[in-house]
């Protein structure tokens, strides 16, 4: 799921940016791989990299009753609900800095004017496989997550490279679920009382 979204989110901002500069490839990668013999495919490109995972407490305690039939009750792991600190950055360096910027302009200007994305609404998708259970139903939004310098500093400081442009999102909420079953029982649909009155 996380791969899908991260996917999904490549295909809409390629959309996006072709619109404006046809030259502009976006992709899926490791951004610590820059300065190493792996880094070659992350040059003149805009990389979107998984920098961090966190647990969404607010919806951490649910119910594991689902009813999906009017004869029964399943009980099952309610699903876990992750937001994804998603870094863009803009790996131009040279005279092609400025480049850099106004790509990472356009980066900003997408999730400014789109920032809620689901399979269904997505205009592209060819990348995702709508076979797989839940995909069909992925829906997330992403917001600006502004960083300290001192922050900034420890993420480069552990990507293991230079500072390039970039931008940071929060991509809230993405749902996993491994739809195990705990246990099946039938609904309760009259109580009998069968107490003796005192008399």
């Amino acid at each position: 799921m996380i791969d899908t979204a991260l996917l999904l989110l490549r295909d809409e901002l390629t959309s996006f940016i072709n619109v404006h500069d046809a030259s502009a490839n976006v992709v899926v990668d490791n951004i610590g791989l820059l300065e190493t013999s792996d880094g070659d495919t992350l040059v003149n490109n805009i990389v979107i990299t998984l920098v961090n995972i966190e647990e969404e407490s607010t919806l951490k305690n649910q119910s594991a009753l689902k009813r999906p039939f009017l004869s029964s009750a399943i009980y099952q792991k309610p699903p876990i609900y992750l937001n994804l600190y998603v870094l863009f950055t803009c790996n131009y360096s040279g005279t092609d800095y400025r480049l850099a910027l106004r790509r990472l302009s356009y980066v900003i200007q997408f999730v400014q004017s789109k920032n809620s994305f689901s399979v269904a609404s997505s205009v592209t998708g060819g990348s995702i496989d709508l076979t797989q259970p839940d995909i069909t139903e992925l829906k997330f939004t992403l917001e600006l997550y502004s960083l300290s310098f001192e922050q900034i500093n420890h993420l480069w400081g552990s990507l293991g490279g230079r500072q390039v442009p970039f931008a940071m999102y929060k991509l809230r909420l993405i749902a996993i679920t491994g739809h195990k079953v705990l246990r099946e029982v039938p609904l309760i649909e009259e109580i009998e009382n069968n107490a003796i009155p005192i008399s």
